[in-house]
């Protein structure tokens, strides 16, 4: 037999790292629903020429699905989904008849990609998407809506402070062209990798014969506007000082001020108005959104998304969407890595019902029972071993309690502080902090349950 050995960019994760994940996915998909957003999932294939029209590096980045008895010559037409966004604009397209426009829905999927595997970049991962759709039309409210969900959820996770970034698409597309640049998307792709590489490698990118060929008070120009960022719309007046007119940029401008104020009423100091974030896949067309971890910016977005208006559309009816979608691996293993949070223990399990022997295993039973009964996660131990044996069993997952039966009845034992009590399977109930494992945060603040 072959040696086992893990496969680079597939996390798995132990039990108490489980529960964490179990945890944010829950208060997630709660909080999602809280705000109307109907679940959906879609199918893990989609046919590889719909993937592969999602950008230039779409091809180098689909895992291409093929049957290992299929014909050499055979072509693979189907594809893994690199994201979540795709196959529901298809979905919308093949359900519209059904549904209810705007059609808010949420899904919480994984996603593959053909990554190179390292921190926080995978080959599989989990993604948790909302997006709202409308039926020939989209409100622009909606752009501002989504990142506040986005807040409110966060708000609820033990995770470090938090920054949306937004940005409009228009914005650099308009400066661009009021600049006489004609590929402005070879532009934009340069400039999303402002804070992985930094400005003179952009300049050196932007200004090369091989590339855009931007002169070089073009290319600065270009850098002056990717700088520009704030906490409210003072952006536009520091835009229109650098002296550039287009009827793109206008347009972009109005609708990110927009975004600002209204964020700045409802969440103040939750939206960054960066004006160098463009989002690498091509189907964006209007307000881009990344979110970063305070202190953890190396590590880049954990949380990004957009407008879209031609990703869905069959030739008559288009259905303009946007849409946010939070990275839930690569959050959670950024976390993990960085000691931020931990699993309480290894396993829901409150109760241990201990054995004297095996004959006592039926009257066990009923005992787990009648506590699952009222909500308390109980198991019967695996065989009557020496009750100190029984203890280390329960020590070692993170029970907090074990039940004997004693010649004068039922007790229960705490054995983190050795406290021992006479206990009726029928009334008796642990604290409510130690029913379901909780979720600590030892550079954090306080445990949260998870419930």
């Amino acid at each position: 037999m072959s040696k086992v050995t893990p496969i680079s960019g597939f996390p798995e994760f132990l039990p108490s790292d489980r529960i964490v994940e179990q945890h944010f996915l829950d208060v997630i998909r709660e909080t999602f629903e809280l705000h109307g957003f109907a679940s959906i999932e879609t199918r893990a294939v989609e046919p590889v020429e719909r993937l592969s029209n999602q950008g230039e590096d779409a091809d180098k980045e689909i895992y291409a699905v093929r049957r290992l008895g299929a014909p050499a010559d055979e072509k693979s037409d189907l594809g893994l989904h690199f994201d979540l966004t795709v196959p529901f604009a298809r979905y919308v397209l093949e359900n519209a008849g059904k549904l209810a426009f705007p059609f808010r829905r949420y899904q919480i999927q994984k996603v593959w990609r053909g990554e190179r595997p390292q921190e926080g970049r995978y080959r599989e991962f989990a993604q948790a998407d909302i997006d709202i759709v409308g039926d020939g039309t989209l409100p622009f409210h909606y752009e501002v809506e989504l990142p506040l969900v986005i807040a409110d959820a966060f708000s609820k996770l033990p995770i470090p402070p938090f920054r949306i970034q937004v940005n409009n698409r228009q914005i650099p597309e308009g400066f661009y062209r009021g600049l006489g640049i004609e590929d402005v998307a070879s532009v934009l792709r340069i400039v999303d990798k402002l804070d992985k590489i930094g400005a003179d490698k952009i300049t050196q990118l932007l200004t090369a014969e091989n590339g855009p060929a931007l002169s070089a008070e073009t290319a600065k120009q270009v850098l002056r506007l990717a700088e520009i960022s704030s906490t409210d719309a003072s952006f536009v007046e520091q835009v229109r000082a650098l002296g550039v007119q287009h009827e793109i940029l206008d347009e972009g401008l109005e609708r990110l001020a927009a975004i600002m104020t209204a964020a700045n009423e409802h969440a103040p100091g939750l939206l960054v108005a960066d004006l160098k974030i463009a989002r690498g896949l091509d189907y964006y067309t209007g307000t881009v959104y990344e979110t970063q971890l305070i202190g953890h910016e190396s590590y880049g977005s954990i949380c990004s998304g957009g407008r879209y208006d031609s990703l869905a559309s069959d030739g008559k009816t288009t259905y303009p969407g946007v849409g946010i979608s939070i990275g839930v691996s690569r959050l959670i293993t950024r976390l993990f890595s960085q000691g931020l949070v931990k699993g309480s223990r290894s396993t829901p399990t409150a109760v241990l019902v201990a054995l004297n022997n095996e004959d006592e295993r039926a009257d066990a039973m009923r005992t787990a029972i009648a506590l699952r009964a009222r909500g308390i996660p109980v198991e019967v131990a695996p065989a009557a071993a020496k009750f100190g044996k029984q203890i280390k069993f329960a020590d070692r997952r993170g029970i907090p309690f074990v039940w004997f039966s004693t010649e004068n009845g039922a007790e229960v034992k705490d054995i983190r502080s050795g406290e021992q009590v006479v206990a009726d399977p029928a009334t008796w109930t642990p604290p409510a902090h130690d029913v379901r494992p909780s979720i600590e945060t030892p550079q954090l603040e306080t445990p949260q349950e998870n419930s």
